[in-house]
């Protein structure tokens, strides 16, 4: 019988986009591939159509009752007994921190914990955060303490934190920045013709979530067209309800009523999408590792970003983007402003961009990163991939 692969991730759409070439992979090597996710019968499909499993389970990603976490808890330990898979791969907050006491509790063989960012617990400024943040190291240290684990993160000041804070042990880990991308799928694209009735479109591909630092791009349009400058500010994505820094439909709609911005909606195509841009903007607070700016380096793009853990892992000032501090919708104008004004820097740093991403994003080395993780823990056990 094959032996069982089961990724738990917080969105059936993230692990099409974010994981599905390494499940291919291990289907490929005649392993039986599951998927856990919230219900999505769409992206649940598309997945059973690539040949593997998927299995809906009641995560809701951005809820902290407790109820509603023993019920994930619970229906991850019963999936759990049902599948016995010799390899479990978490992906994200609650798929690790549940899914990881689940298998200690339960002696599963071999288990991979993806830290894919440190989330909304972490940005968050108010009084509770050092109680937060209290409770939520106490759970990583459970969860992560399995006896043949793994745990991966995208860049090293997570790494830091969960170093410092003993929430793995120091021989527990390993780096794998991002998830890779297929340079033949977004190809290098040159930029769309600029003329008084095609001006130049500023881009932010994300999720609509503050933090995203979809206020700063939305600040430094408005600064911008004030100026006068000729340029089409875009927001391209969608928002996410289950996030509490959602925007909200009421403030997205005065944005684009006001004429600031345009929304151009969530988009499957996104090569499509980005090569109709001229200049991408994430004014992040914080990340894992953003795919969409190596998407955007691929394509060859200028970024504009904050100087913020993920986000300078991707674009390195004055070399593929510029970089700004955070929270800053001002100096994220005043980037835009530079790039819009001279075609030369934009096309230099568009260019090395792509190298970048050639040399360092590819999805093949990605793949090939994940299977090394996995085939350490078998190895642990006498077993082979």
């Amino acid at each position: 019988m094959a032996r069982r692969l089961l990724f738990v991730v917080q969105e059936a759409l993230f692990f099409t986009t974010h994981r599905l070439p390494v499940g291919l992979a291990m289907r490929d090597r005649s392993w039986d591939v599951h998927v856990a996710a919230p219900p999505d019968p769409a992206v649940a499909a598309r997945i059973t159509a690539a040949g593997l499993h998927f299995h809906p389970i009641p995560l809701g990603r951005g809820g902290q009752n407790p109820l509603a976490e023993l019920r994930l808890l619970l229906a991850l330990a019963g999936l759990f007994l049902r599948l016995r898979p010799a390899l479990l791969h978490l992906v994200s907050i609650k798929p690790v921190i549940w899914g990881g006491l689940a298998a200690r509790l339960l002696g599963l063989p071999a288990v991979v914990h993806a830290i894919t960012g440190l989330g909304y617990l972490f940005i968050r400024a108010d009084g509770r955060r050092g109680l937060l943040h209290r409770v939520l190291f106490r759970l990583y240290r459970c969860a992560l303490r399995h006896p043949n684990a793994v745990t991966i993160f995208q860049n090293p000041d997570d790494l830091s934190i969960f170093t410092q804070e003993r929430l793995v042990p120091p021989d527990g880990w390993v780096m794998i920045r991002g998830c890779g991308v297929d340079m033949r799928v977004f190809s290098e694209q040159p930029e769309p013709a600029i003329g008084p009735e095609h001006p130049p479109v500023v881009m932010f591909p994300a999720r609509l979530l503050g933090d995203k630092g979809v206020r700063e791009f939305v600040a430094a349009a408005e600064k911008l067209r004030a100026e006068g400058m000729n340029a089409r500010f875009v927001l391209v994505g969608r928002r996410d309800p289950d996030n509490p820094t959602d925007i909200g439909e009421t403030q997205l709609q005065q944005w684009v009523t006001s004429g600031i911005v345009e929304h151009w909606g969530y988009a499957e195509d996104m090569p499509a999408m980005l090569a109709r841009a001229h200049i991408i903007v994430l004014p992040s607070y914080r990340e894992g590792l953003p795919r969409g700016l190596i998407e955007a380096a691929a394509v060859g793009r200028a970024i504009v970003t904050a100087d913020v853990p993920g986000c300078r892992e991707v674009v390195r000032h004055e070399v593929n983007g510029l970089l700004v501090p955070v929270r800053d919708g001002m100096a994220t104008a005043a980037a835009i402003r530079r790039l819009l004004k001279d075609a030369a820097l934009r096309h230099r740093l568009a260019a090395e961009g792509r190298r970048m991403a050639e040399r360092e994003f590819s999805v093949e080395g990605f793949v090939d990163a994940s299977l090394t993780a996995y085939e350490r823990l078998l190895r642990s056990r006498g077993e082979r991939l």
